[in-house]
């Protein structure tokens, strides 16, 4: 039982994290995040969809960090890099979400959207099914070069970001931001939904006895 429910929240953090992209995504002019700024750069360029080259950054990333560190790899580490993408472009796809505005009303839209990723990735990280390809990436640069890994992320996303804005993608003054906001919604959401996880596991290994 324990096990369905780990899936079940983890593919739900997974949709929310995926909508909180497409809903930043439709005020991109304010800026986004340097991994989402690189996606939709590369769709601008190329062409394809922003969740197509979502899936191919997660994986390349996944591929990268196989030969870094392997041990941080896990099914939901391919999930992660397989979903959210394709969750993204179906939001985008139903054309639902609320557009921009080009007024005060998009700071709030972006900051519904920071929100909805950050309870998100702290939903299907205490998921403890395999935390996402970008993470194991940054993790895996923490280990190998003795950065700490707030510092790896900031080297790796500041990489990211200038290849993006080199590429013509969405930078503004929210994508600056966007650490500072995304990191602590993550952060509480993750302490908040981590000991709901213990509770039910120990629950279970009770009954179990």
């Amino acid at each position: 039982m324990l096990l369905w429910i780990r899936y079940l929240s983890f593919f739900l953090g997974l949709t929310l994290f995926g909508l909180g992209n497409a809903i930043a995504v439709n005020v991109k002019y304010l800026g986004l995040h340097p991994w989402e700024v690189l996606n939709v750069a590369l769709y601008q360029k190329l062409g394809f969809s922003i969740g197509t080259w979502s899936v191919v950054c997660g994986l390349s990333l996944v591929v990268v960090s196989f030969f870094m560190n392997r041990d941080l790899i896990r099914i939901g580490t391919f999930l992660n890099a397989l979903c959210i993408g394709p969750i993204m472009d179906f939001f985008l796809w139903l054309d639902i979400l609320p557009k921009a505005t080009n007024s005060w009303v998009d700071y709030f839209i972006l900051l519904v959207a920071i929100i909805t990723t950050g309870i998100g990735g702290g939903l299907y990280v205490a998921a403890g099914v395999g935390a996402g390809p970008r993470d194991g990436f940054m993790l895996s640069i923490s280990e190998r070069t003795r950065l700490s890994v707030s510092q790896a992320r900031i080297l790796v996303e500041s990489m990211v970001l200038i290849i993006g804005f080199l590429l013509g993608g969405p930078v503004f003054i929210v994508t600056f931001l966007y650490t500072f906001i995304q990191s602590p919604i993550f952060q509480r959401s993750l302490l908040f939904f981590r000991p709901l996880f213990h509770n039910l596991e120990n629950r279970e290994n009770k009954m179990a006895v």
